[in-house]
């Protein structure tokens, strides 16, 4: 049972870990450097600080690293509640790495063609691409996972619950993306709860013993 509280602990905190690497890799570069409807100052401000933009690179790069880490622990931790739905979570989250990885040579041509803003816009909207084709499986890992939870006993059910609702918020926008329709709002913003739930509840309880 300590060896289980100890695992649930370290997947708690490596969960934990893929916030900030997250937020600074995948949502606040671009919002930083990216100026909707003009390229020349999307470039200008990609110039003006090109190091903090490399640093963005590096930070999607480690999340998906530590993403790694974070699903072989919750794959050990929940494995034995039902093998084939842990494995399914797994796959999916391996399947999603590799997306996200390659997805980041579009940043890197983003430098090489400063000079070309047709290029950089395009570069900039394979990339945006890019991050809601991973968000497929970002969203389909949650599914298992809270289906997992939900049965384990070890965790409260309403944390399963959300898990498996936050699925459908990220599959949801990434298909509204691909059709090219705006809901006005990002659902994902709303359906998330249960992944911060679960990070501070395996930090703090572990599991009920």
């Amino acid at each position: 049972m300590n060896n289980q509280i100890k695992l649930a602990r370290q997947a708690g905190w490596l969960y934990f870990l893929l916030i900030p690497f997250g937020v600074f890799g995948i949502l606040y570069i671009p919002h930083h450097f990216f100026v909707e409807n003009d390229i020349k100052a999307t470039i200008d401000n990609i110039k003006a600080c090109e190091l903090l933009f490399r640093f963005g690179i590096i930070s999607a790069i480690i999340t998906q690293l530590i993403q790694i880490a974070a699903v072989l622990a919750l794959f050990k931790l929940l494995k034995d509640v039902h093998k084939h739905a842990a494995i399914i979570m797994l796959v999916s989250i391996l399947v999603a790495v590799p997306i996200a990885l390659l997805n980041e040579l579009n940043f890197f041509a983003v430098l090489e063609s400063l000079d070309n803003p047709q290029l950089v816009r395009l570069f900039i909207n394979l990339h945006e691409t890019g991050v809601f084709i991973a968000q497929i499986f970002w969203g389909i890992w949650l599914f298992p996972m809270g289906w997992l939870v939900y049965r384990s006993q070890f965790i409260p059910k309403w944390i399963g619950i959300l898990l498996m609702i936050a699925c459908f918020g990220y599959l949801i926008d990434s298909f509204v993306e691909f059709l090219n329709y705006d809901l006005g709002f990002v659902l994902s913003e709303i359906t998330f709860l249960g992944e911060p739930a679960l990070v501070f509840y395996l930090i703090i309880k572990g599991i009920k013993k």
